[in-house]
Protein backbone atom coordinates (compact mmCIF):
# COMPACT_ATOMS: atom_id res chain seq x y z
CA UNK A 1 0.00 0.00 0.00
CA UNK A 2 1.51 3.43 -0.99
CA UNK A 3 2.43 5.36 1.85
CA UNK A 4 -0.35 8.70 2.53
CA UNK A 5 2.03 11.24 2.34
CA UNK A 6 4.76 11.43 -0.15
CA UNK A 7 6.74 14.02 1.34
CA UNK A 8 8.32 11.35 3.26
CA UNK A 9 10.29 9.80 0.28
CA UNK A 10 12.21 12.69 -0.08
CA UNK A 11 14.49 12.89 2.93
CA UNK A 12 16.73 15.86 3.55
CA UNK A 13 19.31 16.45 0.38
CA UNK A 14 22.71 16.60 1.31
CA UNK A 15 23.94 19.60 -0.74
CA UNK A 16 27.48 20.59 0.70
CA UNK A 17 30.21 18.58 2.58
CA UNK A 18 30.44 17.97 6.57
CA UNK A 19 31.10 21.27 8.27
CA UNK A 20 34.78 21.68 8.75
CA UNK A 21 36.63 22.01 11.75
CA UNK A 22 37.52 25.56 12.82
CA UNK A 23 40.03 27.47 11.27
CA UNK A 24 43.29 28.17 14.09
CA UNK A 25 45.03 30.82 11.67
CA UNK A 26 41.92 32.95 11.03
CA UNK A 27 41.25 32.75 15.17
CA UNK A 28 44.58 33.72 15.71
CA UNK A 29 43.92 36.62 13.45
CA UNK A 30 40.60 37.60 15.20
CA UNK A 31 41.73 37.59 18.66
CA UNK A 32 44.40 39.87 17.74
CA UNK A 33 42.38 42.42 15.79
CA UNK A 34 39.12 42.10 18.49
CA UNK A 35 42.23 43.24 21.36
CA UNK A 36 41.08 46.65 20.01
CA UNK A 37 37.41 46.34 21.53
CA UNK A 38 38.93 46.07 24.98
CA UNK A 39 40.17 49.52 24.84
CA UNK A 40 35.66 50.55 24.63
CA UNK A 41 34.97 47.88 27.12
CA UNK A 42 37.70 49.01 29.70
CA UNK A 43 36.74 52.75 29.44
CA UNK A 44 32.68 51.61 29.83
CA UNK A 45 33.60 49.62 32.79
CA UNK A 46 36.13 52.01 34.81
CA UNK A 47 33.99 55.18 34.34
CA UNK A 48 31.09 53.40 35.81
CA UNK A 49 33.13 53.32 39.16
CA UNK A 50 35.81 56.25 38.59
CA UNK A 51 33.47 58.97 38.13
CA UNK A 52 31.71 58.27 41.93
CA UNK A 53 35.34 58.93 43.03
CA UNK A 54 35.80 61.82 40.39
CA UNK A 55 32.74 63.19 41.11
CA UNK A 56 33.43 63.64 45.35
CA UNK A 57 37.65 64.68 44.40
CA UNK A 58 36.31 67.43 42.13
CA UNK A 59 33.10 68.23 43.90
CA UNK A 60 31.27 68.05 40.50
CA UNK A 61 27.57 68.08 39.69
CA UNK A 62 26.04 65.29 38.39
CA UNK A 63 25.32 67.08 35.15
CA UNK A 64 29.10 67.21 34.77
CA UNK A 65 29.30 63.85 35.80
CA UNK A 66 26.89 62.92 32.61
CA UNK A 67 28.78 64.94 29.94
CA UNK A 68 32.12 63.19 31.04
CA UNK A 69 30.98 59.86 31.66
CA UNK A 70 28.86 59.91 27.80
CA UNK A 71 31.06 62.28 25.84
CA UNK A 72 33.40 59.76 24.99
CA UNK A 73 31.53 58.03 22.48
CA UNK A 74 30.61 61.22 20.81
CA UNK A 75 34.34 62.00 20.69
CA UNK A 76 34.22 58.53 18.96
CA UNK A 77 32.12 59.63 16.45
CA UNK A 78 34.89 61.48 14.88
CA UNK A 79 36.93 57.96 14.37
CA UNK A 80 34.49 56.08 13.61
CA UNK A 81 33.60 58.15 10.58
CA UNK A 82 37.35 58.87 9.51
CA UNK A 83 38.36 54.95 10.07
CA UNK A 84 36.81 53.76 6.74
CA UNK A 85 38.74 56.42 4.39
CA UNK A 86 41.67 55.59 6.64
CA UNK A 87 41.72 52.00 6.47
CA UNK A 88 40.94 52.14 2.72
CA UNK A 89 44.00 54.16 2.25
CA UNK A 90 46.41 52.50 4.70
CA UNK A 91 44.92 48.98 5.77
CA UNK A 92 43.06 47.17 8.18
CA UNK A 93 46.45 46.74 9.80
CA UNK A 94 47.76 49.58 10.12
CA UNK A 95 44.31 51.35 11.14
CA UNK A 96 44.29 49.14 14.90
CA UNK A 97 48.23 50.04 15.55
CA UNK A 98 46.81 53.87 14.61
CA UNK A 99 43.84 53.28 17.40
CA UNK A 100 46.36 52.01 19.68
CA UNK A 101 48.25 55.08 19.60
CA UNK A 102 45.83 57.53 19.74
CA UNK A 103 43.87 55.72 23.08
CA UNK A 104 47.56 54.98 24.79
CA UNK A 105 47.99 59.16 24.56
CA UNK A 106 44.00 59.49 25.73
CA UNK A 107 44.27 57.40 28.83
CA UNK A 108 47.84 59.02 30.06
CA UNK A 109 46.05 62.38 29.99
CA UNK A 110 42.98 61.25 31.68
CA UNK A 111 45.42 59.25 34.48
CA UNK A 112 47.67 62.65 34.72
CA UNK A 113 44.29 65.36 34.68
CA UNK A 114 44.54 67.68 37.46
CA UNK A 115 41.33 69.35 36.46
CA UNK A 116 37.95 69.10 34.39
CA UNK A 117 39.01 70.41 31.55
CA UNK A 118 41.60 68.21 31.19
CA UNK A 119 40.50 65.40 31.96
CA UNK A 120 37.88 66.41 29.07
CA UNK A 121 40.57 66.77 26.79
CA UNK A 122 41.89 63.42 27.93
CA UNK A 123 38.53 61.70 27.11
CA UNK A 124 38.41 63.98 23.66
CA UNK A 125 41.71 61.77 22.53
CA UNK A 126 41.20 58.40 24.13
CA UNK A 127 37.12 59.03 22.18
CA UNK A 128 39.01 59.35 18.52
CA UNK A 129 40.95 55.87 19.49
CA UNK A 130 37.88 54.33 20.39
CA UNK A 131 36.13 54.90 17.39
CA UNK A 132 38.63 53.38 15.22
CA UNK A 133 39.07 50.55 17.24
CA UNK A 134 35.37 49.83 17.35
CA UNK A 135 35.29 50.27 13.40
CA UNK A 136 37.83 48.55 12.02
CA UNK A 137 37.93 45.26 14.43
CA UNK A 138 34.73 43.93 12.96
CA UNK A 139 35.69 44.80 9.03
CA UNK A 140 39.37 42.92 9.62
CA UNK A 141 37.47 40.34 11.67
CA UNK A 142 34.38 39.57 8.92
CA UNK A 143 36.96 39.74 5.63
CA UNK A 144 39.20 37.48 7.17
CA UNK A 145 36.91 34.97 8.25
CA UNK A 146 35.64 32.01 6.09
CA UNK A 147 32.39 31.72 5.52
CA UNK A 148 31.39 28.42 7.93
CA UNK A 149 32.94 30.69 11.11
CA UNK A 150 32.26 34.01 10.31
CA UNK A 151 29.96 34.65 13.17
CA UNK A 152 31.97 32.89 15.43
CA UNK A 153 34.86 34.81 14.96
CA UNK A 154 32.78 38.58 14.14
CA UNK A 155 31.51 38.48 17.19
CA UNK A 156 35.01 38.71 18.87
CA UNK A 157 35.23 42.01 19.41
CA UNK A 158 31.89 42.34 21.15
CA UNK A 159 33.59 39.33 23.32
CA UNK A 160 36.63 41.76 23.56
CA UNK A 161 34.24 44.53 24.46
CA UNK A 162 32.78 42.70 27.54
CA UNK A 163 35.92 41.50 28.83
CA UNK A 164 37.06 45.15 28.95
CA UNK A 165 34.47 46.02 31.17
CA UNK A 166 34.79 43.13 32.93
CA UNK A 167 38.46 44.57 33.47
CA UNK A 168 37.72 47.91 34.55
CA UNK A 169 34.77 47.11 37.11
CA UNK A 170 37.86 44.52 38.89
CA UNK A 171 40.25 47.76 38.53
CA UNK A 172 37.57 49.86 40.08
CA UNK A 173 37.56 47.50 42.60
CA UNK A 174 41.33 47.37 43.16
CA UNK A 175 41.96 50.83 43.04
CA UNK A 176 38.80 51.97 45.00
CA UNK A 177 41.08 51.17 48.22
CA UNK A 178 43.79 53.52 47.31
CA UNK A 179 43.53 57.54 48.63
CA UNK A 180 40.20 59.03 46.87
CA UNK A 181 43.00 61.70 45.05
CA UNK A 182 45.04 58.73 43.75
CA UNK A 183 42.60 56.12 43.06
CA UNK A 184 40.41 57.12 40.16
CA UNK A 185 43.68 58.04 38.34
CA UNK A 186 45.18 54.71 38.77
CA UNK A 187 41.73 53.73 37.32
CA UNK A 188 41.82 55.43 33.92
CA UNK A 189 45.72 55.47 33.62
CA UNK A 190 46.28 51.44 33.26
CA UNK A 191 43.89 51.82 30.35
CA UNK A 192 46.77 52.64 28.50
CA UNK A 193 48.50 49.26 29.39
CA UNK A 194 46.10 47.12 26.90
CA UNK A 195 46.81 49.64 23.80
CA UNK A 196 50.62 48.74 24.19
CA UNK A 197 50.12 44.92 24.08
CA UNK A 198 47.32 45.43 20.98
CA UNK A 199 50.12 47.64 19.15
CA UNK A 200 52.71 44.62 19.31
CA UNK A 201 50.37 42.27 18.57
CA UNK A 202 49.30 43.19 15.57
CA UNK A 203 52.40 43.11 14.17
CA UNK A 204 51.95 39.19 14.20
CA UNK A 205 48.73 39.83 12.23
CA UNK A 206 48.04 39.27 7.95
CA UNK A 207 47.03 42.34 6.01
CA UNK A 208 42.92 41.42 4.94
CA UNK A 209 43.37 39.67 1.66
CA UNK A 210 40.34 41.89 0.49
CA UNK A 211 42.30 45.09 1.61
CA UNK A 212 45.38 43.65 -0.53
CA UNK A 213 43.19 42.49 -3.39
CA UNK A 214 41.81 46.55 -3.70
CA UNK A 215 45.83 47.27 -3.58
CA UNK A 216 45.96 44.49 -7.28
CA UNK A 217 48.20 43.02 -4.58
CA UNK A 218 46.61 39.07 -5.73
CA UNK A 219 49.84 36.77 -4.53
CA UNK A 220 49.66 38.12 -1.18
CA UNK A 221 46.15 37.81 -0.62
CA UNK A 222 46.32 34.34 -1.64
CA UNK A 223 48.80 33.96 0.59
CA UNK A 224 46.45 35.10 3.38
CA UNK A 225 43.48 33.56 1.45
CA UNK A 226 44.82 30.28 1.97
CA UNK A 227 45.81 30.11 5.87
CA UNK A 228 42.19 31.61 6.48
CA UNK A 229 40.41 29.22 4.78
CA UNK A 230 38.90 25.78 5.66
CA UNK A 231 40.16 24.68 1.83
CA UNK A 232 42.16 25.23 -1.00
CA UNK A 233 38.90 25.48 -3.22
CA UNK A 234 37.42 27.90 -1.13
CA UNK A 235 40.18 30.13 -0.52
CA UNK A 236 40.27 29.89 -4.82
CA UNK A 237 36.40 31.08 -4.64
CA UNK A 238 36.83 33.31 -2.40
CA UNK A 239 39.86 34.93 -4.84
CA UNK A 240 36.96 35.14 -7.58
CA UNK A 241 34.86 36.49 -5.99
CA UNK A 242 36.87 39.11 -4.03
CA UNK A 243 38.18 40.21 -7.74
CA UNK A 244 35.31 40.43 -9.06
CA UNK A 245 33.56 42.65 -6.69
CA UNK A 246 37.15 45.05 -7.11
CA UNK A 247 36.42 44.42 -10.59
CA UNK A 248 39.69 42.80 -11.36
CA UNK A 249 39.25 40.53 -14.47
CA UNK A 250 39.00 36.48 -13.84
CA UNK A 251 42.04 35.49 -16.07
CA UNK A 252 44.38 38.38 -14.44
CA UNK A 253 46.15 36.18 -12.26
CA UNK A 254 49.78 37.92 -11.65
CA UNK A 255 51.15 38.60 -8.18
CA UNK A 256 50.33 42.54 -8.57
CA UNK A 257 47.88 43.26 -11.09
CA UNK A 258 46.57 46.92 -11.91
CA UNK A 259 43.30 47.59 -10.31
CA UNK A 260 40.57 49.56 -12.23
CA UNK A 261 40.68 53.28 -11.21
CA UNK A 262 38.13 54.54 -8.95
CA UNK A 263 37.86 57.88 -6.69
CA UNK A 264 39.13 57.79 -3.54
CA UNK A 265 35.66 57.59 -1.34
CA UNK A 266 33.69 60.53 -3.43
CA UNK A 267 31.39 58.26 -5.02
CA UNK A 268 31.42 55.59 -2.83
CA UNK A 269 29.28 57.98 -0.03
CA UNK A 270 27.19 58.82 -3.10
CA UNK A 271 26.42 55.19 -3.74
CA UNK A 272 25.44 54.54 -0.59
CA UNK A 273 23.85 57.81 0.58
CA UNK A 274 22.62 59.91 -2.27
CA UNK A 275 21.81 57.46 -5.01
CA UNK A 276 21.79 53.79 -3.40
CA UNK A 277 20.22 51.11 -5.15
CA UNK A 278 16.82 49.74 -3.29
CA UNK A 279 19.30 46.49 -2.18
CA UNK A 280 21.61 49.05 -0.97
CA UNK A 281 19.54 51.43 0.93
CA UNK A 282 17.93 48.48 2.98
CA UNK A 283 21.21 46.91 3.39
CA UNK A 284 21.67 50.77 5.05
CA UNK A 285 18.96 50.92 6.94
CA UNK A 286 19.62 47.10 8.43
CA UNK A 287 23.11 48.17 9.26
CA UNK A 288 21.94 51.50 11.47
CA UNK A 289 18.72 50.12 12.66
CA UNK A 290 20.56 47.42 14.36
CA UNK A 291 23.58 49.72 15.62
CA UNK A 292 20.63 52.15 16.51
CA UNK A 293 18.53 49.84 18.73
CA UNK A 294 21.21 48.15 20.49
CA UNK A 295 22.31 51.31 21.92
CA UNK A 296 18.52 52.80 22.39
CA UNK A 297 17.39 50.08 24.45
CA UNK A 298 19.54 51.52 27.25
CA UNK A 299 22.36 49.23 27.83
CA UNK A 300 24.74 51.78 28.52
CA UNK A 301 22.59 52.92 31.06
CA UNK A 302 22.74 49.81 32.88
CA UNK A 303 26.69 49.10 32.24
CA UNK A 304 27.56 52.93 33.19
CA UNK A 305 25.07 53.86 36.08
CA UNK A 306 24.88 50.33 37.25
CA UNK A 307 26.44 51.27 40.77
CA UNK A 308 23.53 53.88 40.85
CA UNK A 309 20.92 51.64 40.13
CA UNK A 310 21.83 49.30 43.24
CA UNK A 311 21.99 52.32 45.18
CA UNK A 312 18.66 53.33 44.49
CA UNK A 313 17.97 49.78 44.80
CA UNK A 314 19.25 49.38 48.53
CA UNK A 315 22.96 48.81 48.41
CA UNK A 316 25.03 51.24 50.68
CA UNK A 317 28.49 50.69 50.86
CA UNK A 318 30.62 51.43 48.20
CA UNK A 319 32.42 48.18 48.11
CA UNK A 320 28.62 46.54 48.05
CA UNK A 321 28.55 48.75 44.85
CA UNK A 322 31.66 48.21 43.21
CA UNK A 323 31.63 43.96 43.80
CA UNK A 324 28.18 44.42 42.42
CA UNK A 325 29.15 45.49 39.43
CA UNK A 326 32.15 42.87 39.31
CA UNK A 327 28.93 40.57 39.24
CA UNK A 328 27.52 42.69 36.16
CA UNK A 329 30.71 42.25 34.07
CA UNK A 330 30.74 38.72 35.15
CA UNK A 331 27.61 37.80 33.52
CA UNK A 332 27.94 39.95 30.72
CA UNK A 333 31.39 37.94 29.64
CA UNK A 334 29.80 34.28 30.79
CA UNK A 335 26.88 34.88 28.68
CA UNK A 336 28.88 36.54 25.38
CA UNK A 337 31.08 33.49 25.66
CA UNK A 338 28.33 31.03 25.10
CA UNK A 339 26.30 33.17 22.53
CA UNK A 340 29.86 32.87 20.39
CA UNK A 341 29.06 29.41 20.33
CA UNK A 342 25.52 29.57 19.12
CA UNK A 343 25.93 32.40 15.86
CA UNK A 344 27.22 29.81 13.57
CA UNK A 345 24.99 26.78 14.76
CA UNK A 346 21.13 28.32 15.09
CA UNK A 347 22.17 31.56 13.25
CA UNK A 348 21.52 35.61 13.62
CA UNK A 349 18.05 35.86 13.67
CA UNK A 350 16.73 33.47 16.45
CA UNK A 351 19.24 34.92 18.53
CA UNK A 352 18.63 38.15 18.10
CA UNK A 353 14.62 38.15 18.04
CA UNK A 354 15.05 35.89 21.46
CA UNK A 355 17.49 37.79 23.06
CA UNK A 356 15.27 41.17 22.60
CA UNK A 357 11.93 39.57 23.70
CA UNK A 358 14.41 38.66 27.05
CA UNK A 359 15.56 42.42 26.92
CA UNK A 360 12.09 43.38 26.77
CA UNK A 361 10.81 41.40 30.13
CA UNK A 362 13.77 42.01 31.82
CA UNK A 363 13.24 45.77 31.45
CA UNK A 364 10.07 45.52 31.97
CA UNK A 365 10.39 44.22 35.35
CA UNK A 366 13.41 46.45 36.49
CA UNK A 367 11.14 49.30 36.44
CA UNK A 368 8.69 47.44 37.98
CA UNK A 369 11.22 46.51 41.09
CA UNK A 370 12.73 50.41 41.07
CA UNK A 371 9.17 51.68 40.71
CA UNK A 372 7.88 49.92 44.04
CA UNK A 373 11.26 51.48 45.35
CA UNK A 374 10.92 54.73 44.69
CA UNK A 375 7.68 54.43 45.99
CA UNK A 376 8.25 53.11 49.54
CA UNK A 377 11.53 55.57 50.36
CA UNK A 378 11.34 54.83 54.39
CA UNK A 379 10.63 51.13 53.81
CA UNK A 380 12.93 48.28 52.78
CA UNK A 381 10.98 46.17 49.88
CA UNK A 382 12.93 43.53 49.75
CA UNK A 383 11.44 41.54 46.93
CA UNK A 384 11.77 44.75 45.12
CA UNK A 385 15.17 44.55 46.05
CA UNK A 386 16.02 41.35 44.95
CA UNK A 387 13.68 41.35 41.75
CA UNK A 388 15.71 45.07 39.97
CA UNK A 389 19.35 43.40 41.12
CA UNK A 390 17.80 39.86 39.47
CA UNK A 391 16.70 41.58 36.17
CA UNK A 392 19.75 44.13 36.00
CA UNK A 393 21.68 40.55 35.66
CA UNK A 394 18.89 39.01 33.51
CA UNK A 395 18.86 42.71 31.03
CA UNK A 396 22.97 41.93 30.43
CA UNK A 397 22.75 38.46 29.67
CA UNK A 398 20.12 38.50 27.11
CA UNK A 399 21.54 41.54 25.56
CA UNK A 400 24.70 39.85 25.42
CA UNK A 401 23.27 36.27 24.21
CA UNK A 402 22.03 38.07 20.58
CA UNK A 403 21.88 41.65 20.89
CA UNK A 404 25.21 42.82 21.97
CA UNK A 405 27.04 40.25 19.78
CA UNK A 406 24.70 39.67 16.28
CA UNK A 407 25.10 43.57 16.17
CA UNK A 408 28.47 43.64 15.11
CA UNK A 409 28.24 40.82 13.24
CA UNK A 410 25.66 41.63 11.36
CA UNK A 411 26.35 45.31 10.21
CA UNK A 412 30.20 43.93 9.76
CA UNK A 413 29.05 41.27 7.22
CA UNK A 414 26.37 43.32 4.84
CA UNK A 415 27.37 45.77 3.01
CA UNK A 416 29.32 45.52 -0.58
CA UNK A 417 32.93 45.50 -0.71
CA UNK A 418 33.29 48.85 -2.23
CA UNK A 419 30.85 50.07 0.87
CA UNK A 420 32.00 48.35 3.47
CA UNK A 421 34.27 50.22 5.14
CA UNK A 422 32.47 53.47 4.61
CA UNK A 423 29.06 51.64 5.39
CA UNK A 424 29.98 49.94 8.64
CA UNK A 425 31.65 53.12 10.07
CA UNK A 426 28.68 54.73 9.47
CA UNK A 427 26.91 51.96 11.45
CA UNK A 428 29.34 52.45 14.27
CA UNK A 429 28.34 56.39 14.34
CA UNK A 430 25.15 55.94 14.65
CA UNK A 431 26.24 53.43 17.68
CA UNK A 432 27.99 55.65 19.45
CA UNK A 433 25.80 58.90 19.17
CA UNK A 434 22.81 56.90 20.09
CA UNK A 435 25.21 55.50 22.82
CA UNK A 436 26.33 59.10 23.55
CA UNK A 437 22.92 60.08 23.94
CA UNK A 438 21.97 57.51 26.22
CA UNK A 439 24.67 57.85 28.44
CA UNK A 440 24.62 61.28 29.02
CA UNK A 441 20.86 61.72 29.86
CA UNK A 442 20.06 58.61 32.19
CA UNK A 443 20.52 61.02 35.10
CA UNK A 444 18.61 63.94 34.09
CA UNK A 445 16.01 61.23 32.86
CA UNK A 446 15.53 59.31 35.91
CA UNK A 447 14.74 62.88 37.79
CA UNK A 448 12.14 63.64 34.82
CA UNK A 449 10.40 60.49 34.42
CA UNK A 450 11.39 58.50 37.80
CA UNK A 451 14.03 55.76 37.22
CA UNK A 452 11.79 53.14 36.97
CA UNK A 453 10.21 55.45 34.15
CA UNK A 454 12.80 55.88 32.41
CA UNK A 455 13.36 51.58 31.87
CA UNK A 456 9.97 51.83 31.45
CA UNK A 457 10.99 53.25 28.21
CA UNK A 458 13.86 51.48 27.29
CA UNK A 459 11.59 48.59 27.46
CA UNK A 460 9.19 49.95 24.89
CA UNK A 461 12.03 51.01 22.72
CA UNK A 462 13.35 47.38 22.88
CA UNK A 463 9.42 45.86 21.59
CA UNK A 464 9.87 48.39 18.77
CA UNK A 465 13.56 46.87 18.25
CA UNK A 466 12.15 43.20 18.12
CA UNK A 467 9.52 44.58 15.41
CA UNK A 468 11.96 45.92 13.39
CA UNK A 469 14.45 42.82 13.31
CA UNK A 470 11.70 40.83 12.75
CA UNK A 471 10.60 41.87 10.12
CA UNK A 472 13.77 43.97 8.18
CA UNK A 473 16.28 41.70 8.88
CA UNK A 474 17.18 38.18 6.56
CA UNK A 475 19.44 35.57 7.90
CA UNK A 476 23.23 35.67 6.97
CA UNK A 477 23.92 32.56 8.39
CA UNK A 478 26.87 30.80 5.96
CA UNK A 479 26.41 33.18 3.01
CA UNK A 480 29.87 34.49 1.23
CA UNK A 481 30.12 38.59 1.96
CA UNK A 482 29.96 38.79 -1.95
CA UNK A 483 26.37 37.25 -1.79
CA UNK A 484 24.95 39.59 0.78
CA UNK A 485 23.29 42.32 -2.14
CA UNK A 486 21.49 39.28 -3.56
CA UNK A 487 20.51 37.90 -0.37
CA UNK A 488 18.65 41.26 0.32
CA UNK A 489 17.35 41.87 -3.07
CA UNK A 490 15.63 38.41 -2.84
CA UNK A 491 14.43 39.53 0.94
CA UNK A 492 12.76 42.93 -0.68
CA UNK A 493 11.08 40.01 -3.55
CA UNK A 494 9.70 38.52 -0.45
CA UNK A 495 8.30 41.24 1.40
CA UNK A 496 10.18 40.97 4.88
CA UNK A 497 12.86 39.30 6.65
CA UNK A 498 12.71 35.74 6.65
CA UNK A 499 14.87 32.95 8.15
CA UNK A 500 15.52 30.97 5.32
CA UNK A 501 14.74 30.35 1.53
CA UNK A 502 11.22 29.29 1.36
CA UNK A 503 8.59 27.95 -1.65
CA UNK A 504 4.34 29.15 -0.88
CA UNK A 505 5.60 28.65 2.69
CA UNK A 506 5.78 24.89 2.34
CA UNK A 507 9.80 23.78 1.80
CA UNK A 508 12.22 25.52 3.66
CA UNK A 509 16.21 24.88 3.25
CA UNK A 510 18.35 23.95 6.33
CA UNK A 511 22.21 23.79 6.33
CA UNK A 512 22.16 23.22 2.86
CA UNK A 513 19.50 20.40 2.83
CA UNK A 514 16.15 20.64 2.11
CA UNK A 515 12.91 19.17 4.50
CA UNK A 516 9.45 19.26 3.99
CA UNK A 517 7.20 21.20 6.44
CA UNK A 518 3.33 21.67 6.54
CA UNK A 519 1.83 19.89 3.88
CA UNK A 520 1.22 16.46 1.93
CA UNK A 521 0.52 15.28 -1.39
CA UNK A 522 2.97 15.17 -4.46
CA UNK A 523 2.58 18.77 -4.80
CA UNK A 524 5.14 19.11 -2.01
CA UNK A 525 6.36 16.17 -3.39
CA UNK A 526 7.57 18.84 -6.37
CA UNK A 527 8.70 21.70 -4.67
CA UNK A 528 10.81 19.73 -2.76
CA UNK A 529 12.59 18.17 -5.44
CA UNK A 530 12.32 22.04 -7.26
CA UNK A 531 14.11 23.44 -4.19
CA UNK A 532 16.87 20.04 -3.67
CA UNK A 533 17.53 20.89 -7.67
CA UNK A 534 18.16 24.50 -7.14
CA UNK A 535 20.39 24.09 -4.55
CA UNK A 536 22.57 21.33 -6.24
CA UNK A 537 22.63 23.95 -9.19
CA UNK A 538 24.05 26.59 -6.87
CA UNK A 539 26.91 23.89 -5.61
CA UNK A 540 27.82 23.08 -9.05
CA UNK A 541 27.69 26.61 -9.87
CA UNK A 542 30.60 27.44 -7.06
CA UNK A 543 32.00 24.44 -8.11
CA UNK A 544 32.34 25.54 -11.63
CA UNK A 545 33.86 29.22 -10.39
CA UNK A 546 37.04 27.07 -8.61
CA UNK A 547 37.30 24.84 -11.70
CA UNK A 548 37.26 27.84 -13.97
CA UNK A 549 39.71 30.68 -12.12
CA UNK A 550 42.01 27.39 -12.23
CA UNK A 551 41.61 26.98 -16.08
CA UNK A 552 42.67 30.83 -16.45
CA UNK A 553 45.57 30.10 -14.18
CA UNK A 554 46.92 26.99 -16.05
CA UNK A 555 46.40 29.15 -19.34
CA UNK A 556 48.32 31.74 -18.49
CA UNK A 557 51.60 29.65 -17.26
CA UNK A 558 51.62 28.02 -20.49
CA UNK A 559 51.26 31.31 -22.38
CA UNK A 560 53.67 32.85 -20.14
CA UNK A 561 55.63 29.13 -20.59
CA UNK A 562 55.33 29.98 -25.00
CA UNK A 563 56.41 33.41 -24.84
CA UNK A 564 59.62 32.45 -22.84
CA UNK A 565 60.51 30.06 -25.40
CA UNK A 566 61.86 31.54 -28.72
CA UNK A 567 60.77 28.46 -30.59
CA UNK A 568 57.01 27.63 -28.81
CA UNK A 569 54.41 29.17 -29.53
CA UNK A 570 50.75 28.88 -28.73
CA UNK A 571 49.42 26.95 -31.20
CA UNK A 572 52.47 23.84 -30.31
CA UNK A 573 51.16 23.77 -26.88
CA UNK A 574 49.59 19.85 -27.28
CA UNK A 575 45.99 19.16 -28.59
CA UNK A 576 45.80 16.69 -25.57
CA UNK A 577 46.81 19.18 -22.89
CA UNK A 578 44.59 22.14 -23.93
CA UNK A 579 41.69 18.82 -23.84
CA UNK A 580 42.20 18.05 -20.57
CA UNK A 581 42.56 21.42 -19.17
CA UNK A 582 38.94 22.42 -21.09
CA UNK A 583 37.67 19.33 -19.56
Amino acid sequence: MADSNPAKDVGPVSVFPKKPKRNKYALGCTVLASMSSVLLGYDIGVMSGASIFIQKDMKLSDTKIEVLTGILNVYSLIGSCAAGRTSDWIGRKRTIVFAAVIFFVGALMMGFATNYAFLMAGRFVAGVGVGYALMIAPVYTAEVSPASTRGFLTSFPEVFINAGIMFGYVANYAFSHFSLHLGWRLMLGIGAIPSVFLAFGVLAMPESPRWLIMQGRLGDAMKVLNKTSDSPEEAQLRLAEIKEAAGIPENCTDDVVPVPKRNKGEGVWKELLLQPTPAVRRILIAGVGIHFFQQSSGIDAVVLYSPRIFKKAGLRRDNDLLGATVAVGFTKTCFILIATFFLDKVGRRPLLLSSVAGMVFSLAMLAVGLTVIDRHPDERVVWAIALSILMVLAFVSFFSIGLGPVTWVYSSEIFPLKLRAQGTSLGVAVNRVTSGVVSMTFLSLSKAITIGGSFFLYSGIAAAAWVFFYTFLPETRGRTLEDMECLFERSMLKGGGGGGEKVDGQVQLVNGGVTATNGHGHAQVAEVKVVAALSRLTACEMEFKILQSKLFEKEAELLKAAEASKDATFEEVEPSTWNKLRK
